[in-house]
């Protein structure tokens, strides 16, 4: 008696409600991103939109980027609302915020599993503090798998969505296209179903809804198809892998490992590979059989898990923020799985008894739980390092000249894109030896060239000729000073080294003429 009373009286206790996760992850990610130091991979695309010159050059410029246009036309509307990038901030916490509040109260997962999920690694700090376009993915997914039975009336809010995920960035394209395909495998073979939406849907739905997916997904395809002067390919660096490489082939698998995870394997070890491969494919077996019920939300995590894979093989074997998506499409079908009622076709086609799969259902519940469990600690982990250990030294740094009053001299600063973070914080351009002129944001195509240090000061000398009235230079760089000129006198002023990313160190240094 006394023991339900007190389950009972637990039950009424806010934290027994979803909206207890919300209030205190929005809490938590609003403190966790205004204490966070932006880094060059953030600013570069607020930048973009800052200085050019038109939409036109702006739509140039993104094309350098390998990203397609929604981040980037986002943050223009913002800027004129608010010429600050902390509004960039503001914005991307509250893009996280909606994803973790529709996970918490429309999807299927149990309270447990959707506190675990919403403090997890990517929820909690990779799609939340870094303001990144790849926010935009979860929200997008987990908006569709929230309106997902909306597809037996209109498919055209469904249409919206996947236009809008295929334009967030190229992985959001290749999970949008996976979604795609799946509604096109249950149009096709789910007659039941298309019974029912030609009943209630208008007559242009179809149509229209294919019409907006094709025209998005031709636009995304052609922004981040980079142009011919290009020389790291929006970021991509190698070329097609068009051959057999067994050690390549692992090292992608071992992708997913890290999607579940988050242990990336040594790609020169084999032992890494082949236990992180073994273990990758363990979790994504239990996770077909699991689905073997439900044919379309199987088709989904084939399908998903498919297109990445291939796209990393063949192309960019990415970073976490990349396959974090092999994350999102696990969660989406266990999502839709939802939706449907069990099917046996599957498992009669191929004699299986659903009896004897029974074992597998408790084998993935604890693969589940592992992997909420490991993004929980990730999570807990990176978020707090952040609170402590600046990502970049950029804020610091910018606060100093502006505190020392040194934010308005005439500043060179290399190497170019590594100083995008200064020029944000600081609202202003700087002379950048690599464009041998003022610059702010970096495209990486062949008007920009890679400077030494010696070159560095060889233009600061020529500066310091041609203008009479330019008595010294600040100068700026991401890494010591380690040559000298007898003709230059050069004073250390102050090095910012506390932070994660050691290429965003910065070094302060007067230079004039002796």
């Amino acid at each position: 008696m006394l023991k339900n009373k007190i389950i009972k009286y637990t039950s009424r206790l806010p934290f027994s409600s979803p909206w207890f996760i919300i209030i205190i992850f929005s809490a938590l990610g609003l403190i966790g991103i205004l204490n966070h130091s932006m880094w060059r991979d953030e600013l570069n695309p607020w930048l973009i939109v800052r200085d050019s010159e038109s939409l036109g050059d702006l739509i140039e410029n993104i094309r350098y980027e390998g990203h397609p246009v929604l981040w980037y036309f986002s943050l223009a509307i913002l800027r004129k609302i608010v010429d600050n990038p902390l509004i960039m901030q503001i914005f991307h916490w509250g893009i996280t915020v909606v994803s973790i509040t529709l996970f918490c109260l429309y999807s299927p997962f149990n309270y447990q599993q959707k506190f675990l999920f919403s403090f997890g690694y990517f929820t909690f700090y990779e799609y939340l503090l870094i303001s990144r376009n790849y926010a935009f993915s979860m929200l997008f997914v987990f908006a569709f798998c929230t309106i997902f039975s909306s597809r037996k009336i209109t498919y055209s809010y469904l249409a919206i969505l996947l236009g809008l995920l295929a334009n967030s960035s190229a992985y959001g394209l290749l999970v949008s296209f996976s979604l795609s395909l799946t509604l096109l495998a249950e149009f096709c073979f789910d007659s039941e179903h298309r019974r029912q939406y030609f009943s209630q849907s208008q007559k242009y739905d179809l149509i229209l809804s294919i019409l907006i997916i094709i025209f998005s997904f031709i636009l995304s395809i052609y922004i981040i198809t980079p142009p011919t002067d290009s020389y790291l390919y929006g970021g991509l660096k190698n070329g097609w892998v068009m051959q057999l490489d067994f050690r390549h082939l692992l090292r992608s698998i071992g992708r997913i490992f890290g999607g579940y995870l988050l242990i990336i394997p040594q790609h020169k070890k084999w032992l890494d590979l082949i236990i992180c491969t073994i273990i990758a494919l363990f979790i994504v077996t239990l996770t077909l059989i699991k689905l073997s019920k439900k044919p379309v939300p199987l088709f989904l995590y084939i399908t998903g898990n498919f297109v990445i894979l291939t796209f990393t093989y063949l192309r960019f074997t990415g970073m976490p923020r990349h396959f974090g998506h092999f994350y999102l499409i696990l969660i989406a079908a266990l999502w839709l799985g939802n939706y449907y009622q069990d099917s046996l076709v599957l498992l009669n086609k191929f004699s299986v008894r659903p009896n004897s799969i029974t074992f597998v259902h408790k084998w993935h519940h604890i693969a589940l739980m592992l992997i909420l469990y490991v993004h929980l600690l990730g999570g807990i982990y990176s978020f707090s390092r952040d609170l402590i250990l600046p990502f970049s030294a950029s804020r610091e740094t910018a606060q100093y000249l502006q505190k020392s009053g040194l934010d308005n001299e005439f500043i060179v600063a290399s190497r170019d894109a590594n100083m995008a973070p200064l020029s944000g914080y600081l609202n202003r351009k700087f002379y950048y030896p690599e464009l041998k002129k003022l610059g702010s944001f970096t495209l990486f195509n062949k008007a920009r060239k890679d400077v030494e240090q010696a070159d560095i000061l060889n233009q600061i000398n020529s500066l310091l000729k041609n203008q009479d009235e330019q008595k010294k230079i600040l100068l700026i760089l991401n890494q010591k000073l380690n040559v000298n000129r007898n003709d230059l006198n050069i004073a250390p002023i102050k090095n910012f080294e506390k932070n994660w990313i050691d290429s965003e160190r910065y070094y302060l240094y007067w230079v004039d003429k002796v």
